[in-house]
């Protein structure tokens, strides 16, 4: 049996459902200013090496050892590299600073926290990488919505951060920088067209409110 609908009862399903699209449509957010809120993301990693030591610093297998990892991991600009060793011996030191020179590197002072304790007799490397990306973009989901508000895009900075996390030669600069020395880095300047080219063969694409997470490997 049918029954008839009456005029006020459909007038007010119009109104709900028209009340249910209008929610829909509407601005996700409420960003009025022109700050983006997409933001590149800084993670760090270590990565660990315990080396045997003696009074002499490091033995010829362990050096060659030592060269071995950096090449396994592709320690390159960017990383730090840090010396933790509770005899503070300056031939180890020494020994290990030699080889990271042969990758443009410097030994840091300091070195960060690491799980596990070290043995009697040795010394561990630890080397700090950087990466930094911008998660969340491209971010198009508001494209189709209503902006009553005249909010910014949710997708607002994407392009700009993302390159610029891709570009940057060294992560940690997005944090906290670099003085100038007025000479021109190498490995800086060429930083940008290397990561092009990656970006081209691969076909794909890569201020300060940075955000900086932290892993060991």
């Amino acid at each position: 049996m049918l029954t008839r609908m009456t005029k006020p009862a459909a007038a007010a399903i119009s109104l709900g459902l028209a009340l249910v699209l209008t929610g829909c449509n509407t601005y996700p957010t409420e960003n009025r200013s022109l700050d983006s809120i997409k933001q590149p993301v800084i993670e760090r990693s270590n990565f660990v090496l315990d080396l045997n030591t003696g009074a002499g610093g490091l033995t010829i297998p362990e050096q060659a050892r030592l060269e071995d990892w950096f090449e396994t991991i592709d320690v390159s600009y960017g990383d730090r590299i840090a010396i933790d060793d509770p005899i503070d011996n300056a031939a180890t030191r020494d020994a290990i600073a030699e080889i990271a020179g042969r990758y443009g590197l410097l030994v840091s002072d300091g070195a960060p926290v690491t799980q596990g304790q070290l043995r009697p007799g040795t010394a561990r490397v630890v080397v700090t990488r950087s990466t930094a990306e911008v998660p969340g973009c491209p971010d198009w989901h508001g494209s189709g919505a209503y902006n009553f508000d005249n909010a910014t895009h949710d997708g607002f900075g994407c392009a700009v951060n993302s390159n610029i996390a891709a570009m940057v030669a060294n992560p940690e600069d997005l944090i906290h920088g670099q003085a100038g020395t007025g000479e021109t880095v190498i490995m800086t300047s060429v930083k940008a067209i290397e990561t092009y080219r990656e970006q081209t063969n691969t076909g794909s694409g890569a201020g300060s409110g940075v955000t900086e997470v932290s892993s060991e490997e």
